[in-house]
């Protein structure tokens, strides 16, 4: 497909490198000379020079013949422009605008179609919904859901006392005690897709598929205790801080937020009435202190600066905070997080970009293409969800007779209300949802049939 990338900055980045990587004809509009350089010498792209919500520089950049329009940069107001031109001057084109402004967030939904969007991605409001999941199941450091929320992937790292320590994966049921698959396992940096005589080890990052029903079982009988979040203190008062805080107090969770910005803090305390603002540099250990951080139920780092994050999570983990959420803009250098006692990290530009490429392979092709896409091990692996219809293969055989290429696993099997976690015997039909697990494989899967040998 032509796409058309407007906004060179962390996500345009990242969405060039993936999209390009994908064998798209990508094309990027920036206002630096620099960073558009940068750009052309890193990746297989054209580069357009200029205001992307100009006429003349999107019609340099080939919009009457593009298939979609990402919107990226760092201006709403610009964003939306960028769209509503493009669409104007291709009324075909899919258009994906990256809208952050709280104030604009309602009005954007309702007026998608007079501003030519197909798409409105807010990055801010989406990490602050994938905190909130989280915080309703402590103990995980992350979670994937799939199946209108039947299905689940989620992750678990193995520590020196865990009942998963040293455990063979044909010994795994006798332990958790309910359906489980490990689709994937993280260890030293790399993915690896396991066979039934994998042996667990400490350090290692395991990624189970379970039926949202079993969760709270898997816990339980991995001996992990867990209990209702019911206070949350949150470092950092920016707009995901924001989104977070409105929906904690919804659920009757009591937040908290320290703010170093006394400006902002006002903000917040006007935005937010029923929510406590404290005005404090969560850098010094005094205040952490005197605010009793070891008393909350969760803590939740996300100032605009990852070192800082970084730290106070640090500080927290080694004060016996029961879960902590860290927020990073930069996920470079990941082996070092991962040996770092963090909790779950999260990384609102990783949401985002996967966000966007589920959109993009469903454009590609309508029939089979995957109705959901999610990366996880580190971008290592992907886990898609697929609907079987009249053009797929191997419908009614049991699994033990189909070959699937190499590192791609089937974990589960949705027939209607009722989901399973496949074994041999597993067959799927016409209208099942499928969700497929592939690792490692450089092999793009964009339909279900993709996974056959």
């Amino acid at each position: 497909m032509n796409i058309i990338i407007a906004g060179d900055g962390k996500v345009g980045s990242m969405l060039t490198c993936q999209l390009s990587g994908e064998g798209h004809d990508v094309t990027v509009i920036d206002c630096d000379d620099r960073v558009l350089a940068a750009t052309v010498d890193r990746y297989d792209v054209m580069a357009v020079h200029g205001n992307c919500a100009s006429m003349d520089i999107l019609m340099q950049a080939g919009v009457k013949d593009a298939d979609l329009l990402i919107a990226a940069t760092s201006e709403d107001e610009v964003n939306l422009l960028c769209c509503t031109t493009a669409h104007a001057l291709n009324p075909k084109l899919h258009t994906i605008g990256r809208i952050r402004n709280p104030e604009y967030t309602e009005q954007i939904y309702r007026m998608r179609d007079v501003f030519g969007l197909s798409m409105v991605i807010n990055p801010e409001n989406q990490t602050a919904s994938e905190i909130d999941r989280l915080l309703k199941f402590p103990g995980f450091l992350r979670r994937d859901t799939f199946a209108k929320g039947r299905t689940e992937i989620v992750e678990l790292r193995v520590s020196a006392g865990s009942r998963l320590c040293n455990v063979p994966l044909t010994e795994l049921r006798s332990i958790v005690r309910c359906q489980v698959l490990v689709c994937a396992v993280l260890r030293g940096g790399t993915a690896i897709a396991p066979k039934g005589d994998f042996v667990l080890q400490k350090g290692d990052r395991v990624f189970f598929t379970a039926l949202s029903q079993n969760l709270t079982t898997l816990l339980k009988n991995l001996g992990i205790i867990t209990r209702r979040v019911r206070t949350v203190t949150i470092c950092g008062g920016g707009r995901v801080s924001y989104y977070l805080a409105s929906r904690l107090k919804k659920a009757g969770i009591n937040a908290r937020i320290i703010e170093k910005d006394y400006k902002r803090c006002l903000e917040l305390n006007e935005l937010l009435p029923d929510v406590e603002i404290l005005h404090g540099d969560i850098g010094d250990q005094d205040l952490l202190e005197s605010e009793r951080l070891a008393q909350t139920d969760a803590l939740v780092t996300l100032t605009g600066m990852d070192e800082m994050n970084l730290i106070v999570s640090l500080y927290a983990s080694s004060k016996g905070v029961p879960q902590v959420i860290t927020k990073i803009s930069h996920t470079g250098n990941r082996s070092l997080i991962d040996s770092l006692p963090l909790g779950s990290v999260i990384c609102p530009r990783d949401l985002v970009c996967s966000n966007i490429v589920r959109y993009v392979r469903a454009m590609e092709n309508q029939i089979g293409a995957a109705v959901s896409v999610h990366t996880i091990a580190d971008g290592q692996a992907e886990a898609l969800e697929f609907l079987v219809d009249a053009y797929t293969k191997n419908v009614g055989k049991p699994l033990k007779e189909i070959r699937l290429k190499p590192n791609v696993l089937l974990v589960s099997i949705s027939h209607g209300a009722k989901t399973e976690i496949p074994n041999g015997d597993s067959v799927f039909e016409q209208g099942d949802s499928i969700v497929v697990v592939n690792t490692g494989s450089r092999e793009i899967i964009r339909q279900f049939n993709d996974i056959f040998a």
